[in-house]
């Protein structure tokens, strides 16, 4: 196992380039450990997907029944990350990211033991709690740590794990499971999170706040409540058969309940979700025109196998090779992110891979079971480097004229919004198929997937292609010299 978690750092440190100044040897290792623990945490987010018949087999319970682990999982890293920041300042970066890997780490033991669905679904809650700690915290540490200079090596370091996860659990969990047993997609945990533990023990320092504030406890209850029913809500209504009243309702809810916890943290004076840094321009597009791109990007994982396996017939097998120049595209683009950025800035490249985002979507939309190989694999390519473009873009943007002294707040709300806007992702979808297949024959297909012609993938990723649009007139209004103080030119 110890060579899982030398291969895994390994591959980060591929990520990430050189410079003329290179970091020293141990704040190298900070961004790489933690690069190792959110690959982790993000892989197991999704790789139970193709373990759910298996699990539903040994529970006896229906493949649907037993994706309350799934759900269980995202839903409480959506409402347990506002408090990420709380934590950190008030125990400390390093004992929390410690701790969150031990919770996470014991957790998928309890997983793998599980020998009913209830015990199975509250270690999956567990695990969450620890996730939800574990991805903001990280981050944080590394942000803390790195200058302004080394920002987006760093950032880009550690944004490969959300891209390159989503595309690999799915293959890796059938691997696991047909195998040997899906037990063993949580047994793998065990090694890389004592490890990890271990060497974040050692490697990282202990930051806290002078002062650390009370725990914001309505605020808390509030967002909960919100992040819970809006991603709650558009699962429900992203089902095959969408539970309109219960989905609508549970937004409703959760859009009221956020809106609360606007009021109230305006009002608070050490609210759970700070919301200074949004007067920074650079911080408020990251997260409030980066939430819409981030949508659209999200939709990739779910979308593009469904097209290959239900429109086109191709095997799960061989679905997962070709989705792999996805993977590709993101791993290779990471050379040239800072470069790229240093020479045009943030601005520009915005607004350019936002459109090469939206016509990789586009270029989705005219693939047919006749299309030859090569292009598609080139369709996959492109997506995958302007995936990756826009995450690293976004991610280190936002984070470039944070004071040290406000990062903890900024950090825990940009990682709200970005996980509820990749769950979003998922939701939107599965909305995009069923609308099409209504515009098609008023009345949605019967099961996820099953009744989807070609042309229903076609209309889903032209209204990606739309989606990502959406975000473009925000990247337009930056600031000419946004993310200057990284070194990019303006």
């Amino acid at each position: 196992m110890s060579r899982l978690m030398h291969a895994v750092v390994a591959c980060a440190a591929s990520a990430l380039p050189l410079s003329d100044t290179p970091m020293p040897a141990p704040a190298r290792l900070v961004p790489l450990l933690v690069a190792a623990a959110l690959f982790m945490e993000n892989l197991d987010g999704t790789v139970i997907s193709t373990a759910l018949p298996a699990i539903a087999s040994t529970f006896g319970v229906p493949s649907s029944t037993a994706g309350l682990g799934m759900s269980a999982y995202l839903l409480t890293l959506a409402v347990f990350i506002p408090a990420s920041g709380w934590a950190a300042d008030r125990f400390g970066t390093r004992d929390v990211f410690v701790a969150a890997i031990a919770v996470f780490t014991v957790a998928s033991l309890g997983c793998a033991l599980s020998d009913d669905l209830a015990m199975f679904v509250t270690c999956r809650v567990v695990q969450g709690f620890g996730g939800a700690l574990m991805t903001p915290v990280g981050r944080l540490a590394v942000i803390r740590s790195a200058p302004k200079a080394d920002l987006m090596r760093v950032i880009a370091l550690i944004t490969w794990p959300a891209l390159v996860a989503p595309v690999v659990a799915p293959p890796l969990g059938g691997l696991i499971t047909t195998y040997a047993s899906w037990r063993w997609v949580f047994l793998l945990n065990l090694p890389l999170g004592a490890v990890g533990g271990v060497l974040a023990w050692r490697l990282i320092a202990n930051d806290r706040a002078n002062a650390p504030p009370r725990l914001d406890a309505a605020g808390l209850l509030l967002s909960g409540i919100g992040l819970f029913g809006v991603m709650a809500g558009v699962e429900a209504l992203g089902q095959p058969k969408p539970l309109l009243a219960a989905g609508s309702a549970c937004i409703g809810v959760g859009a009221t309940a956020l809106w609360a916890t606007v009021r109230h943290a305006r009002r608070s004076p050490q609210p759970i979700l700070q919301l200074s840094a949004l007067r920074l321009p650079s911080f408020s597009v990251s997260v409030v025109a980066g939430s819409l791109t981030r949508t659209a990007i999200g939709v990739a994982p779910f979308l593009v196998p469904l097209l290959f396996q239900v429109g086109f017939g191709m095997s799960a097998f061989r679905s997962g090779l070709l989705f792999f120049a996805l993977t590709a595209g993101n791993l290779g683009m990471k050379t040239f992110v800072t470069p790229i950025l240093r020479r045009f800035g943030f601005r520009r490249v915005l607004i350019v891979n936002t459109v090469g985002v939206a016509l990789s979507a586009c270029a989705c939309a005219l693939l047919s079971p006749a299309t030859p190989l090569p292009f598609i694999l080139l369709v996959m390519l492109a997506c995958g480097l302007t995936r990756s473009m826009q995450f690293t873009c976004l991610n280190t943007l936002a984070f470039a004229d944070v004071p040290k002294s406000e990062m903890a707040g900024a950090n825990t709300l940009f990682s709200t919004a970005q996980q509820l806007s990749m769950g979003l992702g998922v939701a939107f979808g599965a909305l995009a198929l069923n609308g099409a297949a209504w515009l098609r024959e008023g009345s949605l297909a019967s099961d996820s997937g099953v009744g989807h012609p070609v042309g229903d993938f076609r209309v889903a990723f032209v209204l990606v292609a739309l989606l990502a649009l959406t975000s473009l007139p925000a990247y337009v209004r930056l600031p000419r010299d946004a993310g200057a103080t990284l070194g990019t030119r303006t």
